[in-house]
């Protein structure tokens, strides 16, 4: 079993309501990195924002409208992965994830990215960036960059066409990434049918909208929807890095897409820390057969398994106080997390990210461990989720990769 670690730089308030400042919230990261980097974890995985979540509360559509601070302060993956990179010696950076829609959609991030991969390369040539990207969890991120229905049937096809731009971002982005020179007549078109969506009402009402629009009579089998991006013939700089160094991951669980980038090049899926253990199999039964050829064989280890983690090993408690005590820890935290989402607490949510969360003392973890993982999975381990307590969040994480992980080898040997 491989382990990684997740970092979401969220400046939400603590149990008593206080905000850490933006410093003391990147002087937390950089600490927990490197504590990170020595315990031997494999990867430290990123969240990424853009914009003000507590803005975005003023707006007429608001997202997130009860959520208190900032869902995350990384709203430039490439320069904190690179400062990232000159603050550790082993881990690799990934992005967890980008939006490709944002921060001037698929080929500003491409070129970014390609940049960054090559300054990487000229510190060191071994370790990789890793780039997770989606459409972006919040909506309101994109919004400025144009990602908005533009008349009554794109808006009546939201957000089934909003996951079709972002097939076509994708389309447009891995194949520059790839080195190809392109513009935006090779792009495949966006055609919506009853497949992209969930009932026939959804659909007619689309269907509707678009006759309305078209002052047609008939209503339509299929409507053609004109590209997001248009361009002439385009290719990124650089052209000549060490693209061996850049491992690519999507954040998305819609078997179509997953299938679709995998035509480009070689992308690794996510998993959320809520989904089942069945979706995590046809998900790797799917990949085992779509994973781009030239990326090799699929292994389990190629979906990192994101997981909450509240250990408690803190001296001068028993095991039952430290597993009483981490049980409460999850609790409180889990439901801030979504009543700040959705405001109001839904238990069964609640109940159901703490049955896949790792919760308790060193034994109990990793024995939730053994019954939950395969041992070729990748843990992608989460300490900091509403703890901003650093020092606390290190120890927690040592005794995770210096007590946890060893009993779970063991324990699995003995299995």
């Amino acid at each position: 079993m491989e382990h990684d670690i997740f970092f979401s730089i969220s400046q939400t308030p603590d149990r008593d309501g206080q905000i850490p400042s933006e410093s003391e919230m990147f002087s937390s990261y950089f600490e927990q990195l490197q504590h990170a980097d020595k315990l031997g974890f494999g990867t430290g995985w990123i969240a990424q924002a853009h914009l003000s979540t507590e803005t975005q509360k003023s707006n007429s559509q608001p997202v997130v409208p009860h959520w208190q601070g900032e869902v995350g302060l990384c709203t430039d993956f490439t320069q904190l992965a690179m400062e990232s990179f000159r603050k550790t010696k082993d881990i690799n950076i990934g992005s967890a994830v980008i939006s490709i829609l944002a921060s001037g959609g698929p080929i500003a991030q491409a070129e970014r990215i390609a940049n960054t991969v090559q300054f990487l390369s000229m510190m060191d040539d071994k370790r990789k960036l890793n780039i997770g990207f989606s459409a972006g969890r919040f909506e309101f991120m994109a919004r400025p960059y144009g990602i908005v229905p533009r008349n009554s049937h794109e808006k009546a096809a939201w957000p089934a066409l909003r996951g079709q731009i972002f097939m076509e971002a994708s389309e447009i982005f891995l194949r520059l990434l790839r080195g190809d020179t392109i513009n935006s007549d090779m792009i495949g078109k966006t055609i919506l049918t009853r497949d992209n969506f969930r009932s026939d009402e959804d659909w007619v009402k689309v269907q509707n909208a678009y006759r309305e629009f078209s002052n047609s009579e008939e209503m339509v089998d299929s409507i053609e929807i004109p590209n997001r991006y248009n361009f002439e013939d385009i290719s990124i700089i650089p052209k000549q890095w060490n693209r061996a160094q850049l491992q690519l991951v999507a954040g998305t669980h819609d078997p179509k897409a997953q299938q679709f980038v995998n035509q480009f090049l070689p992308v690794k899926v996510f998993n959320l820390s809520i989904t089942s253990p069945e979706v995590i199999d046809d998900t790797h039964q799917r990949m085992s057969q779509c994973y781009h050829e030239s990326g090799g064989e699929w292994h389990r280890r190629d979906m990192p398994r994101t997981s909450f983690v509240f250990i408690n090993d803190e001296q001068g408690l028993t095991p039952s106080q430290q597993s009483d005590a981490a049980k409460l820890e999850a609790s409180e935290a889990l439901e801030a997390y979504w009543n700040a989402l959705e405001g109001t607490i839904d238990p069964s949510k609640v109940a159901r990210a703490a049955n896949n969360a790792l919760i308790g003392n060193v034994e109990e973890v990793a024995n939730q461990m053994v019954e939950r993982f395969h041992r070729q999975d990748r843990i992608m381990a989460w300490f900091d989720f509403f703890n901003h307590d650093s020092k606390r969040v290190c120890r927690n994480m040592t005794a995770y990769m210096t007590k946890v992980a060893p009993l779970v080898e063991q324990l699995m040997e003995g299995n």
